[in-house]
């Protein structure tokens, strides 16, 4: 689950040494912001803002660099513990409930490593932040969805295994594609649908964030996740 709320808080000084070290062995790439602070963010002038967004516990060192809201990457180095340590990611908020969408989709293309723990996910709100939906496109390592299955089902173009949680603050319905994919588009408007009117887990909720990026475990000796297209589109 990735952290939905972005605190401010002023970096200890070790946080403060490894947000250095980071922003060393940040990409050459990074051409027009980059950033290795806590909660960095950046909005670009389409209407999207990407966030560096590391909030769990025990994390190391984590840069973010932007070129625009669909050419932007990170690279992290957190150790080989359990428990989430980010979610970087860039947003686009919706405003629409579900019935007055007459689409929503998105497409993605990325470039993961074959090594560390995380997985590649929307990260979709409800604007009273009470429902969370993730859909995984892919995920790598020592990671799981929260709750249990609910079946498998092929909604917006893909097939996904279907989880039920709750983590104490807000439901959470994942859907875990069933086969990694590096590239693609995801009709979201269906499986929103799906759950209010197949599952009855939610009602004619108002979609405000959907986020993609990736919520990282661990990253051990630093790893490098990119985003080469990333759009949302919605009427």
């Amino acid at each position: 689950m990735a952290r939905r709320i972005l605190s401010r808080f002023v970096l200890a000084p070790a946080a403060a040494v490894a947000a250095l070290i980071g922003f060393a062995a940040a990409p050459a790439q990074a051409a027009i912001w980059s950033s290795s602070g806590q909660w960095g963010n950046y909005t670009t002038g389409d209407g999207y803002t990407l966030y560096n967004n590391i909030w769990g516990s025990g994390a190391g060192a984590q840069t973010i660099w932007v070129n625009s809201s669909s050419n932007w990457g990170v690279w992290a180095n957190h150790p080989d513990t359990g428990g989430i340590k980010s979610y970087p990611n860039a947003k686009k908020v919706v405003g629409k409930s579900i019935t007055s969408l007459a689409s929503l989709t998105s497409s993605y293309n990325v470039t993961v490593p074959s090594t560390g723990d995380y997985n590649t996910s929307y990260d979709i709100w409800d604007t009273d932040y009470d429902y969370e939906v993730m859909l995984w496109v892919n995920y790598n390592g020592d990671v799981g969805a929260l709750g249990t299955s609910q079946g498998t089902v092929t909604l917006g173009g893909h097939t996904w295994t279907v989880y039920k949680g709750d983590n104490g603050s807000n439901q959470v319905f994942s859907f875990l594609r069933t086969s990694d994919s590096s590239s693609g588009t995801v009709n979201i408007l269906p499986i929103l649908k799906w759950i209010k009117d197949t599952k009855g887990w939610w009602g004619n909720e108002t979609i405000g964030d959907v986020q993609f990026g990736y919520e990282i475990t661990s990253s051990p000796g630093g790893l490098d996740f990119s985003t080469n297209g990333f759009s949302v589109s919605s009427s």
